[in-house]
C-alpha cells in the first residue's frame, strides 16, 4: 500500500509542478501585456487603450499617432532594460548563494558612470550616442579588472569577486566625487545619468546594446542546468559532471554583460535585479531554468509600471523610474532580510 502509494506520487507532483508554472506563465504574460499597453497610454497628454489599439493597427490621427509612437522606444528599452536587470540578479543570487547579490556588487554602475564622468571631463564628450559607448566600455572594463582581481592567486571565489567589486566601486565612486565637484559642465552631465531613467532615449540606445544583451542572455539559459546542480553543492555537482569554477566564471561574465548592457542604455537602475529574482522564486520554485525564463518576463514588467508611476506622479513632468524602483524595491530587500534571518 505505502509502495503504491510512493509511485503515484511520482506524475501527481509533476502534473502539480507543471500547473503551477503554466499559471504563473499566464499571470507574468498578462501582466507584461498590461505594463506595454499602460507605457504607450500614459505621459503628459493620455490616450485610451482604443486611440493606442488603432494606432498599432495603422489607424488614429496623426497627432495621435505620433504621442503613441514616441513612446515605443522607452517602451523598448524598459523590455530589454528590465529583463538584463532581472537575470543578471538571478545569476548572481544563484553564483555566490547570497539572497542579497545584485549586479552592481560587481561594480559595474560604478564603473560605468567612472567612464562618462572621465570622457566627459577629459575628452570632451558629449551626447548620449557617446554617452552609451562609455559607459558601455567602462561597465565591461570594470567587469574584467573584477574578474582578474578577484581571481588572482587562483582559487578565487564569489566572495572575492564580490569584495573585490566593492573596493573597486568604492575607488570609482571617490574618483567620480573629485571630478564631478570640480567641473561643473561634468556634474551636470553627471546627475543627469546617475538616476536611471528610460525618457530621452531613442531606438539608437536599444541597438547599440542589443548584442551584448542577447550574449548574455544565451549564455544566462545556457548555465541554467549548471547552476541548479551547484544548488546541491559544489562537491555534488562535481560528482554529477558539472566544472562549478567554469559555471561560476561563465555565469559572472553573463552577468557582468546584461548589467553592463541595462546601464550603458538607461542609467543605473536598483532593486530589480534584487526583488525580481525573489517573487519569481516565490512562484515557480528554486529551478534556475524557470527562474531565468519568469525573471525575463517579470524584470520588464516591473520597470514598465515603476515607468508609468512615475509618469503619472508628477504629470506633466515625471519622475526618472530609477527614483520609483528604489522605493519598490526597499519592501523587497526587507523581505530578503527577513528570510536570511529565518533561514539562519
Amino acid at each position: 500500500m505505502t509502495t503504491l502509494s510512493r509511485i503515484g506520487q511520482g506524475p501527481a507532483v509533476v502534473r502539480r509542478g507543471l500547473a503551477r508554472h503554466v499559471m504563473a506563465a499566464v499571470l507574468c504574460l498578462v501582466l507584461l501585456a498590461l505594463a506595454l499597453l499602460a507605457s504607450v497610454m500614459f505621459g503628459s497628454k493620455p490616450t485610451s487603450a482604443g486611440e493606442v489599439l488603432r494606432v498599432v493597427t495603422g489607424g488614429g490621427d496623426e497627432y495621435t499617432r505620433t504621442v503613441v509612437e514616441s513612446r515605443y522606444p522607452r517602451t523598448v528599452l524598459g523590455v530589454l532594460a528590465g529583463l538584463c536587470l532581472a537575470v543578471a540578479g538571478t545569476l548572481m543570487q544563484g553564483i555566490t548563494r547570497n539572497p542579497l547579490a545584485e549586479p552592481g556588487l560587481l561594480g559595474i554602475n560604478a564603473g560605468a558612470s567612472a567612464a562618462i564622468v572621465a570622457a566627459t571631463a577629459f575628452l570632451g564628450a558629449s551626447g548620449q550616442q557617446q554617452t552609451i559607448w562609455w559607459a558601455l566600455a567602462g561597465a565591461l572594463a570594470t567587469g574584467v579588472v573584477v574578474h582578474l582581481v578577484g581571481t588572482a592567486g587562483g582559487g578565487g571565489g564569489p566572495v572575492r569577486l564580490v569584495l573585490a567589486g566593492a573596493v573597486l566601486s568604492a575607488v570609482l565612486a571617490a574618483f567620480i566625487q573629485a571630478v564631478a565637484l570640480s567641473k561643473p559642465q561634468v556634474f551636470d552631465t553627471y546627475r543627469y545619468w546617475v538616476v536611471g531613467a528610460l525618457g530621452g532615449r531613442g531606438f539608437d540606445a536599444f541597438w547599440a546594446v542589443l548584442p551584448f544583451a542577447a550574449v548574455g542572455f544565451v549564455l544566462a539559459l545556457l548555465l541554467a542546468p549548471g547552476l541548479n546542480a551547484m544548488a546541491m553543492g559544489d562537491d555534488k555537482a562535481a560528482s554529477l559532471g558539472i566544472s562549478p569554477a567554469r559555471v561560476k566564471g561563465a555565469g559572472l561574465l553573463a552577468a557582468t554583460l546584461l548589467a553592463a548592457a541595462a546601464t550603458a542604455a538607461v542609467g543605473p537602475i536598483a532593486f530589480v535585479g534584487l526583488a525580481v529574482p525573489h517573487v519569481v522564486r516565490a512562484l515557480v520554485g528554486a529551478d534556475f531554468r524557470a527562474q531565468i525564463l519568469f525573471t525575463s518576463l517579470a524584470g520588464p514588467t516591473l520597470l514598465l509600471f515603476a515607468d508609468v508611476i512615475g509618469r503619472i506622479l508628477l504629470r506633466p513632468q515625471e519622475l526618472m523610474v530609477g527614483v520609483v524602483t528604489a522605493f519598490v524595491g526597499a519592501p523587497a530587500l526587507l523581505f530578503a532580510v527577513r528570510r536570511m534571518r529565518g533561514a539562519g
